[in-house]
């Protein structure tokens, strides 16, 4: 196992320095100067001398290139000059509201999902089984500015169960102001969830070694819950891994729909007012927090399947 995770690590690697080369291009790769643009009608030559020495713009491209790692490696992001604040401070405040969209609605999916997976998977082919997959279709298929607009409708102005717009702390705060942002995030992903472990369950429902513990007199709950489910959750792991990257544009849309202060809600704020700095610190991070992901889920893999522990060690 460790020989596989070394292994997967290496690759992690690669993969950042290959995000970091590409956040840098960004920069260089707009079109005109990126200090003139930053400035705008303000923009004087000291100006912009200023925003050069400060950005590394009058070095070589290699050694701009070797600096901006070093700034990585250091949390050194720079200043944002739209917000006169230091860039790892500002992003540093906006994680956490993002953060807490986005594991409330991964266990909403996972709370819903997983139990209608199971019952879709011992009724295959029944009324249920098919109400189950029209259901989690559709929600699955409204777009998700259209669910967050609904769902702030049906639940924050008609019913007045959830405020519609803000972002509060501790328990019953995330509970109230959460729970509309996560409940779009949670619903996008329900199909992912329900038709992945579903048919990861039929197929091993009806695989010998489960046939071998029912034979053993075990019930049915334990042959599922110990048996089939350790095998069929890799799957779930899997899609929702390679899916993260699609989360970060979700949360992006769901923050502003609700108006929660996070990174998502400042990436936008970043691009409107061109705040260079600050866009390319949110790229990066976020580009190094789907590596990091998918890397947690390769671990998950070795630790569930013995058989990639065996492969690693081959």
């Amino acid at each position: 196992m460790l020989v596989y995770l070394v292994k997967r690590l290496i690759v992690s690697i690669v993969v950042l320095l290959g995000i970091a080369l590409g956040t840098f291009l960004m920069i260089h790769l707009i079109p005109g100067d990126p200090a003139k643009i930053q400035l705008g009608v303000h923009a004087t030559p000291e100006g912009i001398a200023k925003l050069h020495k400060e950005w590394g713009l009058d070095e070589s491209w290699p050694q701009q290139f070797w600096i901006y790692l070093g700034n990585i490696v250091t949390f050194n992001f720079g200043e944002s000059t739209a917000f006169n604040s230091n860039v790892a401070e500002l992003v540093g405040n906006r994680v956490g509201p993002t953060a807490v969209v986005l594991i409330y609605g991964i266990l909403i999916s996972l709370v819903i999902g997983v139990p209608l997976a199971i019952w879709a998977a011992l009724r295959q082919g029944g009324w249920i089984d098919n109400a189950i997959r029209v259901v989690t279709t559709f929600t699955f298929a409204m777009p998700p500015f259209w669910l967050a607009l609904m769902l702030a409708l049906l639940l924050g102005y008609k019913l007045g169960w959830f405020p519609v717009s803000g972002y509060e702390t501790g328990i019953s705060g995330i509970l109230r102001t959460c729970t509309l942002p996560a409940l779009t995030v949670g619903l996008g992903l329900l199909v992912i969830v329900v038709r992945n472990l579903r048919a990861n369950l039929v197929t091993v429902l009806h695989s010998e070694y489960i046939e071998a513990a029912r034979a053993r007199g075990y019930s049915e709950l334990r042959v599922v819950s110990k048996h089939a489910m350790r095998n069929s959750i890799i799957g779930v792991i899997t899609i929702l891994a390679s899916l993260f990257g699609f989360f970060v544009g979700l949360l992006v849309l769901v923050e502003s729909v609700f108006q929660i202060p996070g990174a998502g809600a400042l990436l936008v704020q970043g691009v409107a007012k061109r705040d260079y700095k600050l866009v390319q610190t949110l790229v990066f991070l976020s580009g190094a927090f789907v590596v990091i992901v998918g890397f947690l889920a390769d671990a998950a893999y070795a630790w569930l399947d013995p058989r990639i522990r065996l492969a690693g060690r081959q």
